[in-house]
């Protein structure tokens, strides 16, 4: 079975070869179609950024396939096929036909997201169009090796620095070498990413474009209409005017109808009356949502990975949070405890372990997927 199989991947290698993927891919490339791949690079926003474009051409009479990560409660939510996440039995026939394909050793190599990337293109064979989300990075991301008619870059901030650098220069240029031929710029609040983005549109010929370029006062009048219909925070406005753009680079006609069922769950959404879950995990997704928040005081339902700015997302959440609950998450990455707790109690907040939530209190549950996660399956008992 699939799940037992990726069961026994690596999520990170210790070594990492950046030549394995590449050259497997080049010697199967021949069983996949050249469909119209657009790339989605960036730190945050990628997700729903996605969903936005691929809902809204499937909408338009396409076939369409999206491809993101990471989960929150079952796999399948990686792998969304118009309109729908893919099934269990189309899972494990994509999982038999990629054996097929595969010799033994180089099926055993690849890690879970390289082996996933290439399910989910076996799956996505007969799509008209197919909205790619990078795992981690850009250049060496096992999505940068197939043949994109275009990219789309979210806003860029500092994340994951151990493999992508610890400046924005380093992971603006890691990021955008995965470019191939064109692309779009959602807004950056850092000016050396677009200097980046011109560098290298001077040194391969990469044709670039702005959102705020290409979006007319019609187009900005629909997005404000598609905003108040989802209820969109301004951060996921953003990522809606990104995929407008690309609707638009396509020369695609489009109404706010194409985007009704838009709406990627996990981000600021409105679980119960008062309660938000929101997957971010980052510096940049803790200013968005502190932005978008900022009417009303939350009781924080909060973990952190090891490798996470987490003092600095937590002193920019303070204004918005009254009180910290912080929620066991089994995983290896996860914080110690103590060193969390101390953390919280230095910024000058209150802390408890999170138990059970009370109907009459407002609560935000923030901190990473598997934060998402963790109290999701806690309703559930």
């Amino acid at each position: 079975m699939l799940k037992d199989y990726l069961d026994n991947k690596p999520i990170f290698y210790d070594e990492i070869d950046y030549n394995r993927f590449p050259n497997i891919y080049n010697k199967i490339k021949t069983n996949f179609n050249q469909l119209k791949n657009i790339h989605i690079i960036g730190t945050n926003g990628k997700g729903t950024t996605g969903r936005f474009l691929a809902s809204a051409l499937n909408s338009l009479g396409f076939k369409v396939g999206h491809y993101t990560s990471p989960h929150i409660l079952k796999f399948n939510e990686r792998i969304w096929l118009n309109g729908s996440n893919i099934s269990d039995g189309e899972l494990e026939e994509a999982h038999l036909k990629l054996q097929t394909i595969l010799t033994k050793e180089d099926s055993a190599s690849l890690s879970y997201f390289e082996y996933t990337t290439l399910l989910a293109q076996i799956i996505f064979n007969s799509c008209d169009y197919v909205v790619l989300e990078a795992g981690l990075g850009g250049e060496y991301d096992a999505t940068a090796v197939f043949p994109k008619i275009l990219t789309l870059l979210t806003p860029v901030d500092i994340d994951h620095e151990a493999f992508l650098g610890d400046t924005i220069d380093k992971i603006a240029t890691t990021k955008l070498n995965a470019v191939q031929n064109n692309l779009i710029i959602a807004y950056q609040k850092h000016q050396i990413v677009y200097k980046i983005a011109d560098n290298l549109s001077i040194k391969n010929g990469i044709k670039v474009k702005k959102v705020e370029d290409i979006l007319d006062s019609s187009d900005k009048e629909k997005l404000k209409n598609i905003s108040k219909m989802l209820n969109l925070a301004s951060y996921l406005e953003d990522n809606l005017s990104l995929s407008i753009s690309t609707l638009k680079f396509l020369g695609l006609d489009y109404n706010e109808d194409n985007f009704l069922n838009a709406r990627l769950f996990g981000r600021l959404t409105k679980y119960k009356k008062n309660i938000i879950l929101d997957v971010g995990h980052n510096v940049l997704a803790a200013q968005s949502i502190c932005k978008t928040l900022n009417y009303k005081k939350y009781i924080l339902i909060y973990n952190s990975y090891k490798d996470k700015n987490y003092k600095e997302i937590l002193s920019i959440l303070k204004p918005i949070v009254s009180m910290v609950e912080i929620i066991d998450v089994k995983d290896n990455r996860i914080e110690d405890k103590k060193l969390l707790q101390k953390t919280v109690y230095d910024i000058g907040l209150r802390y408890k372990d999170f138990k059970v939530c009370d109907d009459t209190k407002e609560y935000l549950v923030f901190g990473s997927f598997s934060v998402v996660e963790a109290f999701l399956n806690l309703q559930k008992v």
